[in-house]
This record gives C-alpha cells, structure tokens and sequence, in this order.
C-alpha cells in the first residue's frame, strides 16, 4: 500500500469539504440574520478551521511519497475517502443543531454525500439557510462524486487516474473516447456545471426564489432529494415545477457519457446505447402502469393529467434515487408499490448520478440468463452476448453476476441486522429502510414512508444505514475491500 498517495488524495477531499463550507460560512453571515446566525457562524467556523487542518495534515503525511497509483490504492482513496468525508460533513450538523446528535448528524451528512436523500431532521422550515445550502451543495458535491471532480484537475496521477474515475463513477475509463482520462473527467464536468446552469434557470422561471432555486438544483441533478421543505416539492403546489423537475431528475439518472454523445449530435452512438434505450423505456411503461392504477383506485379521484403527472413524478424521482415527493405513495394500491420497489432496485443507469443496481447490469444479467435457459437443450450452441452493439466478454458477464449474487447477500443480511436492531418495526418498513439507503433512495414504506423520516429509529440504526448508504454509493467493493487485511500490506 503506497500510503503516501493514500494521504495526499484525502487532503485533497478535506480541502474541497473546506472550501464548501467556507461558502456555507460566507452564507451564514450574509443569510442567517433572522435565524440563529451565531450559532451556524460559529459552527461553520469551526467546521472550516477543522477541515483546513485535516486537508494540512494529510497533505504534510504525504507530500513526501511518489505518485503511484494502483488499483488497490485507488479502492482505499474512495473507500476512505467517502468515510473521511461523512464524518467531517457531520460537524455543521453537529455544531448547529446539537440536539441530532452526533450519529444522527453522521447520517444525515452520509445521506448528503452519497446522494441518498434519507433525513433525521423533521422541522426543515426551521433550519438556517446556511445549513440549507450545506445539505444541498453536499448532494451536489456527492453526485458525480467528489473524487471526479479532483480527478478532473490532478494531471500527476497520471494512468492511475483512470482507475480512480473506474472506482468512482461506475463507468469505464475506455468510454470516455479520450487518450487522457483528466481530459474526458473536464467534460463530464463542464456538463454537470452547464446543466446545474440550465436547471436553476428553468426552476427560477416556474417561480422558485434564487435560493429555492440553487437549491433545489443542487439536489435534482445530483439525484439527491434534500429539499427547503418540509413536505418536500408537494409544499410548492407548482405542476409546472413538477414536469420541470421530472426532466432533471430523468437526465440526472442518464449515463453522462450518453449525454456528452447528444451533445456532440453523435445519433447512432446514442441509439446504439443498450442501458440508453432500457432506462427510458422502463420510465415509460412503469408510469403508464401506476396511472393507470392510480385512476381505477376510486380513493385517489384523480383526474388523467393529475394521476399521469403524479405517477411519473414519484416513479422517476424513485428509479433515479432522488427521492423527492408530491404525494403519499405508501396509500396507493399494494401493486404501485411492487412496481416502485422493482424501480428502485433497478435504479438509473451507470455513469450517471443516479444509485440502484444500475440498468446496464440486469440487461446483462436478463440476457446472460436467457442464454443459460437455451443452452438448457441446445448445449453446443455459442451466441455471442452484445451490449451496446459490443460483444460482452466472458469475465465482463461474470463480473456482473458476482455483482447482483453480492448485493443479494448484501440485501439479505442487511435485511436480518435492521429487524433485529428495530424488532417492533413492520415488515414492509424493515425491508424498505434497508433498500432505501443501500440503493440511495431516499424515502421508503410504512415507518419511513414519503411523510416520515429516520429520526425514529434507533441511533445504533442509523449508524448502520449510513454503512450501507456508503456502501451503496460506492457499489459494494471499494468499501468491502478495506476489511481485507491483505489490502494495508506493504508489498
């Protein structure tokens, strides 16, 4: 293990949450006049001098070191990195709100940087702007990860960089059809900033103040969830917000190399793309289902625009992991709820700021067992299995395979801890608790339904749900490998 390297990456993340919450300190004194301004000037203050002292620290721990990165290195960077991060992120909730808790203010700074969008804070009305913005730009920060975007900037990783983003992003390095992988992360980067540009434009014009605005696009295209209110987006009453934040929540699900292909009007790339045409075709067939459901259950009375509008709100916001809500889907039919649950385990597509299993790996996984299933009385047959026009190797499918037989066990097993860390909760709470964050959804049935949130549960709870929304967001390996004792020696 080249520790150096190791150090030097982790000053780098503590420098950026720095930097963020210098802002946030710059919001507090500018915002929080009517609120208690002291209080959040005093956290971010603190938060900031702690954060700038870790960055130093580990920068002086590894400024000595060469500059090689292997993979091993880069899984220990992220893994480590993601830890590090939501701890430091818990200090402005800590420091604010006292009354959280530490583990509570873990959480919740977990569910910001990993996208989930899970919360233990009830009253949001009444929590500083500053505070607001933290939580949104965390999401922000979280959603193509913040080691991409050092990734985007470090020309002296070199070749190790491209195992970094690979780590990172849940795509290849090889997609980015570029000889250098810094060169490629820039334009993913300029993209996100072009759409965060875009997006809080389109927000101000249905009527959202700047703030509400810059906000909420920090959580959209980040596929986050956090919102300034209470009963989240429904709060707003807006229809016209509604059909603007589908849109944004149904790109920020989108592999944002299929995105650069758009842009770059390269027709046939995109059409060529599997996970692509998959992705958009199950928005469509799943909306359509749940209004069709949400119309026949005469306890919603729901004119066609409204269930229409509301059935892809929810559906998309769920699939995409974003979690926003305009209505309580946990009083719809028992059939809409299998349908989201399919969704949210489905999630968005790789590369994209979206969570979930990803949809590139069941089409893999439907197209590998369809095989399987033929070969069952065609034994000498050999088909080759294409994905995006491509054929697929033999290791890329069994990489795929390992991956769901893995969170399966991982789903299992966490699954049996939640029911026995909170036995009085409901079946349906349990499992969805559990799906929620380690798929980094948001909100989820029963106890932690749409109108609910986690602050009801056990601290010793939320600690390992903030376990498995990292876990989740770093898709199982860059976080299993750092209990590999063999990973910390050095060879």
């Amino acid at each position: 293990m080249n520790y150096a390297i190791l150090f030097k990456l982790q000053s780098i993340i503590l420098g950026a949450i720095a930097v963020a919450f210098a802002i946030c300190l710059g919001m507090a004194v500018a915002m929080d006049r009517h609120t208690s301004s002291d209080l959040s000037v005093m956290g971010f203050s603190i938060s900031f001098l702690i954060a700038a002292c870790l960055s130093a620290g580990c920068f002086v721990l590894g400024k000595t070191g060469d500059n090689k990165l292997f993979r091993k290195e880069a899984l220990a960077t992220i893994g480590c990195g993601w830890i590090v991060a939501s701890m430091v992120g818990a200090l402005p909730y800590f420091l604010i709100l006292p009354e959280v808790g530490f583990i509570g203010a873990f959480f919740e700074s977990a569910s910001g940087l990993t996208t989930t969008g899970a919360s233990v804070l009830s009253n949001l009305e009444s929590i500083p702007p500053s505070l607001h913005f933290w939580r949104a730009m965390s999401q922000w920060m979280g959603g193509l990860g913040v080691v991409v975007f050092f990734v985007a900037v470090l020309s002296f990783l070199g070749a190790g960089a491209k195992v970094l983003f690979s780590r990172e992003s849940s795509a290849s390095a090889a997609d980015l059809n570029t000889s250098r992988v810094q060169d490629g992360v820039l334009r993913l980067v300029k993209l996100y900033l072009l759409l965060s540009v875009i997006c809080t434009v389109v927000y101000w014009i249905c009527g959202l103040s700047w703030f509400e605005a810059v906000i909420h696009m920090f959580t959209t295209l980040s596929t986050g969830g956090f919102s300034t209110r209470s009963g989240s987006i429904a709060d707003f009453h807006n229809p016209g917000l509604e059909w603007a934040i589908i849109v944004f929540m149904a790109i920020g699900g989108t592999s944002f190399l299929v995105l650069l292909e758009l842009l770059g009007r390269k027709w046939r790339a995109v059409w060529k793309s599997t996970e692509f045409k998959a992705y958009y075709l199950i928005l469509g067939l799943f909306s359509a289902a749940i209004t069709v459901f949400l119309l026949i259950d005469e306890r919603q009375s729901m004119e066609f625009f409204t269930a229409l509008r509301t059935a892809t709100f929810q559906l998309v916001s769920i699939m995409t992991t974003t979690g926003f809500a305009t209505a309580d889907f946990d009083v719809w039919l028992p059939v809409t709820h299998i349908l989201l649950l399919v969704a949210m385990c489905i999630g968005g597509c790789s590369g994209s700021t979206a969570g979930g299993v990803k949809v590139i790996r069941f089409v893999v996984a439907l197209k590998v067992t369809g095989q399987h299933i033929e070969k069952a009385y065609r034994s000498r047959v050999v088909r080759p299995l294409k994905v995006n026009g491509k054929s697929l190797s033999l290791t890329e499918q069994e990489t795929v395979m390992v991956y769901i037989v893995i969170l399966t066990l991982v789903v299992i097993t966490g699954t049996l801890i939640v029911s026995f860390l909170e036995p009085a909760m409901s079946f349906r709470g349990t499992v969805s608790s559990m799906a929620a964050c380690l798929f980094n959804i948001g909100p989820g049935f029963a106890e932690v339904g749409p109108t609910r949130n986690f602050a009801g549960l056990h601290g010793y709870t939320q600690l390992f749900l903030s376990f498995l929304m990292i876990l989740g967001r770093l898709e199982l390996f860059a976080l299993l490998v750092l209990f590999s004792p063999s990973l910390w020696k050095k060879f």
